[in-house]
């Protein structure tokens, strides 16, 4: 039989894949095989992959990635894990001419909201902690949201603005010690603010 000269097709990594991933590193930096550095190195690509076969390079030498890098299977669909608990996806809000306090809770990935002429206050002091990256979806029209972190998380702002921006005060940008914060979305009008929490 020929073989046929159709070049091997690459397959999207999905959310699904890098939480899996994000999850082995956070695992091996909590074994200490991983230093902070190298750790936040790895998220970042981690959250930038595209197709599932850059993945194995990123953990490859990882013990507790072990099952995530054999070239035979892609490994079985799995909920993503934080410790040994189950990672939280928190359903997406809407936010009118309103807002609310919301405490987002240990374990917590990924948080959305629509805002328009309004905007909710976030609390992450639960939600973050070493090796931990939880992702804000917060999209604003002449809005924003009121973001308040414990110190040492790093904040890395991904939103597309225009004519809005967010506002991430000196205090509150942390050395990626106790986690990562990732923000997404769009913003027009708007803007988010960034500051530490009363209690950091």
């Amino acid at each position: 039989m020929a073989e046929s000269n159709l070049p091997e097709q690459r397959l999207r990594a999905g959310d699904a894949e890098r939480d899996r991933a994000l999850n082995a590193l956070q695992r091996a930096y909590e074994a200490g095989r991983l230093d902070l550095e190298e750790m936040h190195e790895r998220q970042e690509k981690t959250l930038r992959v595209v197709y599932t076969d850059e993945l194995p390079g990123l953990l490859a030498d990882l013990p507790e990635a072990a099952d995530l890098v054999s070239p035979m299977t892609p490994p079985a669909p799995v909920a993503p894990r934080v410790g040994d608990l189950p990672v939280i996806e928190q359903p997406g809000t809407l936010t009118i001419m309103s807002g609310k306090k919301v405490v987002v809770t240990p374990n917590t990935r990924s948080v959305s909201d629509f805002a328009w002429w309004g905007g909710n206050t976030y609390d992450l002091t639960q939600a973050m902690g070493p090796g931990r990256i939880v992702t804000l979806r917060l999209t604003a029209i002449m809005a924003g949201h009121d973001i308040r972190v414990p110190r040492g998380v790093r904040v890395l702002d991904q939103s597309m603005a225009i004519m809005a921006g967010s506002d991430v005060d000196t205090n509150a940008q942390g050395d990626g010690s106790n986690g990562t914060l990732v923000i997404e979305g769009f913003l027009f009008w708007a803007g988010h603010s960034v500051k530490l929490a009363d209690n950091a």
